[in-house]
């Protein structure tokens, strides 16, 4: 399986949108020039080929995860 990379969108009127990306560079760049352009709505494709349209006018963040995110899982440093 290739590596992903979750994104965080959140959107003006809902939650957050969290989807599964492949490259995270292409995302940002995608949503930066959306936002320059003031293009209506900026697409996103996750890992299993699903697109999602957000309207630019609504973002109100772009959370992307490093590396270091990817640590494993539970609660305790043992």
């Amino acid at each position: 399986m290739a590596d992903t990379t979750k994104a965080r969108i959140g959107v003006t009127g809902a939650r957050e949108l969290e989807i599964d990306i492949a490259d995270a560079k292409a995302v940002k760049k995608a949503v930066e020039a959306a936002v320059k352009a003031q293009d209506p709505v900026v697409w996103i494709e996750d890992t299993r080929g699903h697109s999602y349209g957000i309207v630019v006018d609504k973002l109100a963040f772009l959370q992307v995860e490093g590396d270091a995110a990817r640590g494993g899982i539970g609660f305790g440093s043992g």
